[in-house]
């Protein structure tokens, strides 16, 4: 319809042209003039009652087409962890299966809290109906979180909450939680360590970043779980912030201050990963425990070939795949489930494959 509107609109100008100087030459009448400003306006208003429709017509495929397909962000700490490609994968899956024009960014790095408030706030003045976000910093990004709900977006934290005393102060408000139970996963790891050294050992920890509700929950959960074990004894504890070349770097001064060490609870895999090799480097490989916490693919590998001896298993693409789920169902003012909790499973030997 508009291409073909818009194709005559010249041709009918200059028809109205020749008829308008043949009027003002017919016997110099005001009648002949009459006519053709009328005739001249009439097609003037036509095009314009075209030009109009066409708009129109147009505009109303886009509402509908943007009512039909919502668009939601997920905004990830790293694009460059096992873990949350996994997420992606499983939010991906989600968004398909729902019909979401579903967007994924990330800083990238997991310590990058500037970066991911940017992105965050760059995507909230884009017109996302919802937010799924797993929050780098637990109080730093609660501000980008009252700016969701200033703007009427719902807002599903996944993985790691927002601390509760900032989030409370500021007055952010989140729709839906998604995660596993990070404390209890520290307990699991710890219990385990205690049956495989019967109870005595020297033992490296290796932190997340510090003032990370998720790091600091495993972190708690892990000591709680070895508090009555008194031949347990954490000899260091230093963040390595997540990463695997941290872990090799603060593991690597570990050995070189603690010589005695024989045991390590990571707070996740890439850390882990990353001791590994250290351990390795330093030609002790199989004399040091290590135990991580995520159970990612080279984790799993790791065990199986016995250069880490278990890891605390989530299963972060069924994290993506419900924060989909309730982000959509917020936008339809559906019921779902407020606080999601997604099971944990230690993985060893025994079960990895």
């Amino acid at each position: 319809m508009s291409t073909k509107v818009l194709g005559t609109r010249t041709p009918h100008r200059l028809q109205s042209s020749a008829g308008l100087q043949a009027c003002l030459h017919r016997r110099g009448s005001p009648e002949g003039l009459r006519y053709a400003l009328l005739r001249q306006g009439a097609l003037a208003v036509a095009a314009a009652l075209a030009l109009l429709a066409v708009t129109s017509c147009n505009r109303g495929r886009d509402s509908t087409a943007s009512s039909a397909t919502p668009r939601i962000a997920l905004v990830l700490k790293t694009l460059n962890s096992p873990f949350f490609n996994d997420m992606q994968r499983g939010a991906q899956e989600a968004a398909s299966r729902l019909n979401v024009d579903l967007v994924v960014q990330a800083a990238e790095r997991e310590i990058d809290v500037e970066r991911q408030m940017q992105i965050v706030e760059n995507l909230l003045q884009t017109g996302v109906k919802a937010l799924c976000l797993t929050p780098s910093g637990s109080r730093e990004v609660v501000p980008a979180v009252v700016k969701a709900n200033r703007a009427s977006i719902p807002v599903v934290i996944v993985d790691t909450r927002l601390d509760k005393a900032a989030a409370d102060e500021a007055g952010a408000k989140v729709v839906s939680f998604i995660g596993s139970d990070n404390y209890e996963g520290g307990r699991i790891a710890a219990k385990f360590i205690v049956e495989a050294t019967k109870g005595k050992a020297n033992v490296a920890v290796l932190e997340g970043i510090p003032g990370h509700e998720t790091g600091d929950s495993r972190l708690r959960g892990f000591k709680d779980g070895i508090k009555d074990s008194p031949g347990i004894r954490i000899v260091a504890s230093q963040p390595a912030n997540w990463e695997r070349d941290q872990g090799f770097n603060v593991f690597q001064n570990m050995l070189q201050a603690h010589p005695d060490v024989d045991t390590l609870f990571a707070c996740n895999d890439m850390m882990a990963l990353g001791a590994v090799e250290a351990i390795r480097a330093a030609n002790k490989t199989g004399s040091i425990r290590v135990v991580g916490f995520d159970a990612v693919e080279d984790a799993r590998k790791a065990i199986r070939e016995g250069t880490m001896l278990g890891s605390v298993a989530q299963f972060p693409d069924e994290m993506g795949r419900l924060a989909v789920e309730n982000a959509v169902h917020a936008i339809k003012n559906e019921p779902f489930e407020a606080d999601a909790k997604v099971r944990i499973e230690l993985i060893t030997k025994e079960n990895v494959k």
